[in-house]
């Protein structure tokens, strides 16, 4: 079931969050002068506010500034890092071209650089530190009632719980129906109050805060008639639809002609995470390729020696949303499959070249897909592509098989570093694949990404492919 995330916000909060970054950014610049015993100047202070400026433009760019307590650690860390990078980044480009940064050594950039990048990291993760240590001492926390006692209802209540930086704290639930008719509530959990007329004299009189309706989606009488009643107080209210409670890809809210629509099945990557994923697969796969060169001229010279046939194997494959690409590949076998039925790889399979099997257990033969990294038809992370033939056969079997197509295939993946690498030929460990394949989408951030290329590492070293 996916979580449910509530977002609330304090308009005060940007601004704090705000006035500490601009603290971090001008007197680390100060202390790196100091520490290197670099003479101040008018200039310091002016690159300072400069600097303050720019990293809040990118802040806002990346969403650092809307305070969404739903956000993992790790995103608003690598959120914070990137807008610094593009900040100082910046600086140096304007620093260039006004012969500003003439008066400043490199040592104390690059000092600069550094210390405001963990500065602004950890005021980052002490401002968070202090709002959870507040919301689960019960200060600046909001009283909240769910009106439904359900499985989603007990969800909201769960995830509310767990994650005391929401800042909700649950009251109990409201329902109409008799007590012997609603779900029961495990122990330790606030269990039922009453009636949702109860709620709502609750709520007039003061005592509840936020009211969150998880009534199923046909009770439409019902919820309008608690919307109408609710208007005529200040409480916020929010409504948690129940199709929440099936498997969501990917979800956010958007406005379609000025009407407010919710995703459902769709991608992550779009906007500045776009962008920045793209810049890091240019980055890395770059440098990759200038890096693995000479491996590609020897198993390309090994492979043309060891069995007749083409050095590379293109076979196509699905990329973003099912849209068909080539997929490059060292030649590993005698044959090359790419029609309609294409037989997986087996342990021992003879069709396999001695080379081929070599170039296999290491995965060497995959790197020539850096090139399809570049080319943009492939990322370094995301699902791996698999053969049309059989995509073709578990679309058919597996419910939410083509949705991993939201999202550009990958060199590597979250299911290749957690156990689901190698041969599928069945449907269940597929449907396994499957599974890791709709958590990344879920739960992509560029962390996600750089664990899953350090773990890769490892997962070649054990060579389990065949």
């Amino acid at each position: 079931m996916t979580a449910i995330a509530i977002k609330t916000t304090r308009a005060w909060l940007p601004h704090v969050q705000r006035f500490l970054d601009g603290i971090v950014v001008a007197s680390t610049l100060w202390i790196a002068q100091n520490l290197l015993s670099q003479p101040m100047h008018d200039r310091t202070w002016l690159v300072g506010l400069a600097a303050g400026i720019v990293f809040f433009s990118y802040g806002e760019l990346l969403g650092l500034y809307r305070m969404s307590r739903s956000r993992s650690p790790d995103v608003e860390l690598v959120s914070t890092t990137t807008a610094w990078v593009l900040s100082m980044t910046t600086l140096l480009g304007i620093g260039f071209l006004t012969r500003i940064a003439d008066s400043f050594s490199r040592s104390s950039v690059i000092a600069w650089f550094l210390l405001a990048g963990l500065g602004l990291m950890l005021a980052r993760m002490f401002f968070r530190t202090i709002l959870e240590t507040c919301h689960r001492n019960g200060i600046g926390v909001k009283r909240a009632a769910i009106a439904g006692l359900n499985e989603l209802g007990l969800k909201v209540a769960e995830n509310s719980m767990l994650h005391p930086e929401c800042g909700l704290k649950i009251l109990g639930f409201f329902d109409d129906r008799e007590p012997h008719r609603v779900t029961k509530v495990p122990d330790g959990k606030p269990g039922l109050r009453g009636t949702i007329d109860e709620m709502l004299t609750m709520v007039k009189a003061g005592e509840i805060d936020t009211v969150l309706v998880t009534l199923p989606m046909r009770a439409e009488k019902r919820i309008q008639s608690i919307m109408n009643e609710l208007s005529d107080t200040t409480a916020s209210v929010y409504i948690v639809p129940d199709f929440f409670v099936f498997e969501l890809l990917h979800s956010r809210w958007s406005v379609v002609g000025g009407l407010p629509v919710v995703s459902v099945f769709e991608s992550p990557l779009y906007g500045v995470d776009g962008v920045v994923k793209r810049g890091l697969d240019m980055l890395i796969a770059s440098l990759g390729l200038i890096f693995v060169l000479p491996i590609l001229l020897v198993c390309g010279l090994l492979v043309r020696l060891s069995s007749p046939g083409p050095i590379f194997f293109r076979q196509k494959r699905y990329g973003l949303d099912g849209r068909e690409i080539l997929v490059w590949k060292f030649r590993s076998m005698l044959v090359c499959d790419n029609g309609p039925i294409v037989k997986q790889a087996t342990k021992d399979d003879p069709r396999v070249t001695p080379i081929g099997r070599i170039l296999r257990r290491t995965s060497l033969d995959e790197l020539p897909q850096l090139f399809n990294v570049i080319a943009g038809n492939m990322s370094l992370v995301g699902p791996r592509p698999h053969a049309n033939a059989h995509n073709e056969h578990f679309r058919k079997l597996i419910r939410g098989y083509m949705l991993r197509h939201k999202v550009k295939p990958g060199i590597t993946g979250l299911a290749q570093v957690e156990g689901s690498r190698g041969e599928t030929d069945t449907v269940e460990k597929m449907q396994m694949r499957i599974d890791l394949d709709h958590r990344y989408i879920r739960e992509w951030s560029l962390w996600l990404d750089l664990k899953i290329l350090m773990k890769t590492f490892w997962v070649v070293c054990k060579k389990e492919a065949y």
